[in-house]
């Protein structure tokens, strides 16, 4: 005698349509819920008014607050950079990620807005990028020797990485060395054949200490890119 299987697939709808069911009315009780305090809220707000414009004008305050404050701050930065100063032992005495942003605050001062600390590992030979007032892409490499003039001197190696990469890989207008040590004459006359430009420790102490911008102290800069009240 066959023995009779419950009907399981008859007891596994119902149990679905029940938890459907189920699930349906706890999303109604909830959304009636959410509909309940809504409406509660908004005859509070109503029968207290003032409350609401209280709130709106502590927020503007609080806006106009923010806004005062961003643009004090962009003013005394733009004080502060216009007023950037240094000496050759302060650059000496820098590490050589601080050296770089030293001379990426230089740029800055200089009118480089975007002017930005990009050095790292696999910066392909490029430590800062800025862009001039007159359109020109700019790309600098760093050298930072902590013993100034005693240290090792800045050779052609090293200007070979620059050319290699500064113009086909990050699209420079002026590519430009810094450094606060030695640079040596090959490396110099390698510079004047490949269109580089070097700051050697003299340049950079000029640069530096004085409110000149960097592209008015090389020679053969390329021309603008566009026009500006600068020009």
């Amino acid at each position: 005698m066959t023995r009779r299987r419950p009907p399981v697939r008859r007891r596994s709808r119902r149990r679905s349509r029940k938890q459907a069911e189920a699930e349906l009315i706890g999303f109604l009780v909830v959304a009636a819920a959410v509909v309940g305090l809504f409406v509660m809220v908004v005859n509070w707000l109503l029968a207290h008014w003032w409350v609401l414009v209280v709130a709106m004008v502590l927020a503007s305050l609080g806006a106009v607050g923010w806004v005062y404050q961003r643009q004090q701050q962009a003013r005394w930065e733009a004080v502060r950079a216009q007023g950037l100063r240094y000496g050759l032992s302060q650059l000496d005495a820098l590490h050589h990620s601080r050296f770089e942003e030293a001379v990426r605050d230089l740029m800055r001062r200089d009118g480089c807005r975007d002017a930005a600390r990009v050095g790292g590992g696999g910066d392909l030979g490029a430590d800062v990028k800025a862009t001039d007032p007159y359109g020109r892409r700019w790309v600098i490499q760093c050298k930072h020797r902590r013993s100034g003039a005693r240290g090792s001197a800045v050779g052609t190696p090293d200007l070979q990485v620059l050319n290699g990469t500064a113009r086909q890989v990050h699209g420079a207008d002026v590519a430009v060395i810094v450094t606060n040590g030695r640079v040596t004459a090959p490396a110099v006359d390698f510079a004047r054949q490949q269109r580089l430009h070097v700051v050697d420790r003299e340049t950079l102490g000029v640069w530096a200490a004085g409110s000149r911008p960097l592209w008015e102290l090389l020679r053969a800069v390329p021309p603008p890119r566009r026009s500006t009240p600068l020009g």
